[in-house]
């Protein structure tokens, strides 16, 4: 990478896809996943505050910023369900990494891409701890943009190995399908999502349209199982019946943005729920008991995306796949910015 402040590197998307397949889906979810882990383990240097959002009745655009003292990331994303209907992504994104004691940015990059990475590599290091023993068959309802990344995840996390399928649109199931039939999965393809959780050890649910539904319903769960709620993520959109929840051992990233967009917005806002920070530490329990039902509440946080960009940096140490912008203003003195705009109109007449 360069030395020159002035430049900063910037992932494509493009080169992210390139350096993904260069060092391996499964081998880049693990390291990403170990990243991810590390900084919820110093959960307590960062700041922390609620995503900010901007909601449409089209959808949603957020900035995701954080800090831990030395580094300073944020994440520009959207949510727009409709935009599938005229060609384009629910979700985009870019984010950046910057230096705290500068304020100079050391990288910038697609996040498209690498969220759907963290999202799955978060659920998976959530999994670790939540769980059943010996997991090997997870449901997946919903079979979006989402649904192979969770599915690699698991397997290269936790060894799951049993796929079985269930989105309302079969084409999307069978896309799904397809693209996971290489890496030795046994998947079947279910007609609904109740026929979809029998026997699985793990649910998660990845579906995308911004209202409140139901996708589980309370008789679909099972003792024992471990449930993934990935897709009710803004206020008004859940996934969950409310009896689920009340079932259930519940597991969130951050309280205060959770119980505004996760799936806890239908309980109390007092109702008690354990920080994943405080599992991973040791200072709260996770799974209890082999009947136990316990639920990831996800919704995503700055510090995933934080960890990312860093797990990306430094992947950039030793990776081509990146090209340095000319992003940064760099005037011979640097009180002296209008002069470097008059050289600058010197240079390009005498050229």
């Amino acid at each position: 990478m360069t030395e020159n402040l002035n430049l900063v590197p910037f992932v494509s998307v493009e080169n992210m896809m390139k350096l993904v397949n260069a060092i391996g889906i499964e081998p880049f979810l693990t390291g990403l996943a170990a990243y991810i882990e590390e900084d919820f383990k110093r959960w307590e240097l960062f700041d922390k505050t609620p995503r900010v959002a901007s909601h449409s009745k089209e959808g949603v655009i957020e900035l995701m910023p954080t800090s831990d003292g030395q580094l300073y990331g944020f994440k520009y994303v959207n949510g727009h369900p409709r935009n599938t209907r005229t060609g384009l992504q629910t979700v985009t994104a870019f984010g950046v990494l910057a230096e705290v004691d500068s304020g100079y940015p050391v990288l910038m990059s697609e996040m498209t891409i690498l969220t759907a990475l963290r999202t799955a590599a978060t659920s998976a290091v959530v999994a670790k701890y939540l769980a059943p023993k010996h997991a090997k068959t997870m449901a997946i309802i919903g079979n979006g943009a989402q649904s192979e990344f969770q599915a690699m995840a698991f397997r290269a996390i936790l060894g799951v190995d049993r796929l079985r399928l269930c989105d309302i649109d079969a084409s999307a199931t069978d896309r799904c399908a397809q693209n996971l039939a290489r890496f030795g999965f046994e998947i079947e393809k279910c007609a609904s999502a109740q026929d979809a959780v029998l026997g699985a050890d793990i649910i998660t649910t990845a579906t995308a349209d911004k209202q409140r539904a139901t996708i589980l319903n309370d008789n679909m769960v099972g003792a024992g199982q471990h449930i993934n709620a990935v897709g009710g993520d803004c206020p008004g959109k859940t996934e969950l019946h409310a009896d689920i929840l009340k079932r259930a051992s519940i597991f969130v990233e951050y309280p205060p943005q959770t119980r505004i967009e996760g799936e806890i917005q239908q309980l109390p806002e007092d109702y008690p729920v354990t920080e994943l920070w405080q599992v991973m530490t040791g200072r709260a329990e996770g799974r209890a008991s082999d009947t136990e039902i316990t639920l990831f509440d996800s919704v995503g946080f700055a510090t995933e995306d934080f960890s990312a960009l860093r797990f990306l940096r430094d992947q950039l140490e030793r990776s081509p796949y990146f090209e340095n912008l000319d992003l940064l203003a760099d005037p011979d003195e640097p009180r002296d910015l209008f002069g470097m705009l008059l050289r600058a109109e010197t240079a390009e007449r005498a050229a």
